[in-house]
C-alpha cells in the first residue's frame, strides 16, 4: 500500500534560522497553530510559528476530512458555524485544489433510541442556524443508496463539507506565509522563556527568539511541553486507524457513520475509512495522572476506548518519555519529530469487511493506503481556549478530541485573538483551563 503522504522523509518546504525577535511565537504547525499564525499576520503582527516536524504532518493531516457542523457540542456550534463560513474563503485563497466540497456528514441510526438522540440535538443547531435535519428511512436511502443495511433513519447538515487534509492544510500554510507569517520546520522548541512569571520568548533547538506573547497548538504533545513548565493539562492522546480504498463508484458526497463504520468520499475517487466511536489509548504515567478526570468519561462510554499497556518508545506518554528538561537540552520533541503510529492491522480487515458489507455492489474491497494518527483528547471530550494565568502572555489551543480539523479556522481566529486583546466573538467559559482545578464537574460533550 502507498505510504503516507507526509513524513519525517517530506523535504522541508518552509526553511531558514529562526529571528532573534518576533511579536508572536506559535508552537505546532498543525490547522489550529497555522490558522492562528495567519490571523495573527494578517492583523499586522509579526508572528513566528514553530513545527518540531513538517507542516501538518501529525493528527491535521491524518483525520478524517470531515468539516462538521452537526453532532458538536452546543459551546462549540457558534465557533464552528464560523468556520464553516471561512472554510470557503480560504479555499478561494490557496494556490491548489483542496479538494473543499460541500457534500454533507449524514449521522446513520439503526434504532428509534437513536433517532430521539439525533432530535434533541436538533434543538442546539436551530438555535446556531445550521441547517441540520432528521431524515426517514426513505429518504435516507435515497441520499446514499445501495447500502444493505435498513436504517430508522439519519442526522444529515446538507451545508457540511469535507476537504483532503495533507493537501489542505500545507495550503494553509502557504497562505499563512503568504500574508507574512515566518514558518520554520524542523525546529523544536524546547522550552518556554520565562522571567517574573511572563513569557519573554522562547528556547528553541537554534537559540533563544524574544516574544511577548507564545501561543501552544502543539496537538498530542500539549500536555508534556505543559507539564515542563510546570502547568497541569490532563489531556491525553488516543490512537485512531484511517484507511483508504481504491476507486469506487461515488454514490454520495459527503461523510456518514453508523455504530461501526465511517466513511467519506475522497478526491481520488476512493472513501477514506474509519471505525465510528474507536480508539485506542497507551496506557502512561499521565494516565495514571488524569484517571480521576477521566472517570466521567469512561462511565458514560465504558466500550468506546480499547487499552494498551504502553506506548511506542518516544510518544508523548511513553514510560521512558522524559517529563522535564532544560533549554540546553535535547527534548523529546526532537526525538520525535513525527508522531507516526501503525495502524491496527486488525481494525483495517474489519473495516474493509464492514464496508463491503454496507455496500455489497462494490464487491471485495481494495485499500490503497493505510494510516493512523493520535488525537489529543479531554475529559469533557471539548478543547482548550484560554489564556494561562499562572504565566502571563501564554495562550493554549489544544485538546480538539478530534473535532480540531473543521474547527480550526476559527479556532485560530480566537486564539489570535486572546493573544491581541480584539473581540473573541464568543463564550469561551467552556473551554476554560481552569475547569481542571476549579472542582467543576466534568460536563461530557454530546456523544452524536
Amino acid at each position: 500500500m502507498m505510504a503516507f503522504p507526509i513524513s519525517e522523509a517530506t523535504p522541508v518546504v518552509h526553511a531558514g534560522a529562526p529571528p532573534q525577535q518576533t511579536d508572536v511565537v506559535v508552537i505546532g504547525g498543525g490547522v489550529v497553530g497555522v490558522c492562528t499564525a495567519l490571523f495573527l499576520a494578517e492583523a499586522g503582527h509579526h508572528v513566528v510559528l514553530l513545527e518540531k516536524g513538517r507542516i501538518a504532518a501529525e493528527q491535521s493531516s491524518r483525520n478524517w476530512g470531515w468539516i462538521r457542523q452537526q453532532g458538536r457540542d452546543p459551546h462549540e456550534l457558534g465557533i464552528m458555524a464560523e468556520s464553516n463560513r471561512i472554510w470557503r474563503d480560504l479555499a478561494s485563497r490557496t494556490n491548489v485544489d483542496i479538494g473543499l466540497v460541500q457534500g454533507g456528514v449524514s449521522y446513520l441510526a439503526k434504532t428509534d433510541e437513536e433517532m430521539a438522540v439525533y432530535e434533541a440535538w436538533l434543538d442546539h443547531a436551530r438555535a446556531h442556524g445550521v441547517d441540520s435535519r432528521l431524515l426517514s428511512n426513505a429518504e435516507t436511502q435515497a441520499l446514499i443508496p445501495g447500502m444493505s443495511q435498513s436504517y430508522a433513519g439519519a442526522l444529515y447538515t446538507a451545508t457540511d463539507l469535507r476537504a483532503e487534509p495533507w493537501v489542505t492544510v500545507p495550503a494553509l500554510a502557504g497562505i499563512a506565509a503568504r500574508a507574512g507569517a515566518r514558518l520554520i520546520e524542523n525546529c523544536a522548541v524546547r522550552t518556554l522563556d520565562i522571567q517574573a512569571g511572563r513569557v519573554t520568548g522562547v528556547m528553541t533547538e537554534q537559540g533563544r527568539i524574544k516574544a511577548s506573547s507564545v501561543v501552544l497548538a502543539g496537538g498530542a504533545w500539549s500536555s508534556l511541553f505543559l507539564r515542563n513548565a510546570g502547568v497541569a493539562l490532563p489531556q491525553l492522546s488516543v490512537r485512531a486507524t484511517v484507511a483508504a480504498t481504491e476507486p469506487l463508484p461515488q454514490m454520495y458526497q459527503g461523510g456518514a457513520a453508523d455504530d461501526k463504520i465511517a466513511f467519506r468520499a475522497r478526491a481520488d475517487g476512493g472513501y477514506s475509512l474509519a471505525a465510528g466511536g474507536f480508539h485506542e489509548l497507551f496506557i502512561g504515567p499521565d494516565a495514571f495522572r488524569a484517571l480521576p478526570k477521566f472517570l466521567t468519561q469512561l462511565r458514560n462510554d465504558p466500550f468506546g476506548t480499547r487499552f494498551k499497556a504502553s506506548a511506542p518508545t518516544g510518544f508523548p506518554d511513553a514510560w521512558g518519555t522524559p517529563r522535564s528538561w532544560s533549554a540546553e537540552a535535547q527534548s523529546p520533541f526532537e526525538r520525535m519529530r513525527v508522531l507516526n503510529p501503525a495502524p491496527n492491522p486488525k481494525k483495517l480487515r474489519n473495516l474493509q469487511r464492514d464496508f463491503a458489507a454496507l455496500f455489497p455492489a462494490f464487491g471485495p474491497i481494495k485499500l490503497k493506503s493505510a494510516w493512523a494518527g493520535m488525537i489529543d483528547t479531554m475529559p469533557d471530550v471539548v478543547p482548550v481556549m484560554d489564556r494561562v494565568d499562572a504565566i502571563k502572555g501564554l495562550v493554549v489551543g489544544t485538546g480538539f478530541s478530534g473535532h480540531g480539523f473543521g474547527i480550526g479556522p476559527a479556532a485560530g481566529r480566537v486564539l489570535s485573538a486572546l493573544v491581541t486583546g480584539a473581540d473573541v466573538g464568543h463564550d469561551l467559559h467552556r473551554f476554560r483551563l481552569s475547569r481542571f482545578t476549579d472542582g467543576s464537574k466534568m460536563d461530557i460533550g454530546p456523544s452524536v
